[in-house]
């Protein structure tokens, strides 16, 4: 088995990158995600809602290689204002519990300048473990 890349059918193609790669064994290592849609536009400045975004497109990466939030091990954030993501904490919480539940994987949070797209609040990196039944 080679690695597989993984972009969700629905989205725009990614440019000198892959949303995810599957690589053998199951582990899956997702791109970071920011708060854009499929169609790669921001519908919101809310830091919260950029957040509920990035978390449903991590949500799709890993559904488009057949597993499912729960599967998710590991969440790395980047966020551009830390008095942001501490003042909206009820809020990203809420969000997340909608989107993931009760399932904590291991998690950082990174307070950095700036991310690559001007209108992105957050970016968020994450590692899936989505088993392969075929070869279980």
């Amino acid at each position: 088995m080679t690695n597989s890349v993984i972009d969700p059918p629905e989205w725009a193609r990614p440019r000198g990158y892959a949303n995810g790669i599957l690589a053998e064994g199951g582990l899956l290592f997702i791109s970071g995600q920011i708060g854009w849609n499929a169609s790669k536009v921001f519908e919101s400045d809310d830091f919260t809602l950029q957040v509920r975004q990035a978390l449903l497109n991590i949500v799709a990466v890993v559904e488009a290689a057949g597993g499912s939030p729960r599967d998710v091990v590991r969440l790395t954030w980047y966020i551009r204002d830390k008095v942001s993501y501490l003042e909206n904490q009820r809020q990203i919480g809420a969000v997340y519990r909608e989107i993931f539940g009760k399932h904590f994987p291991a998690m950082s949070v990174i307070v950095v300048q700036e991310l690559i797209e001007d209108e992105a609040l957050v970016e968020i990196e994450a590692t899936a473990n989505v088993r392969d039944t075929k070869t279980m």
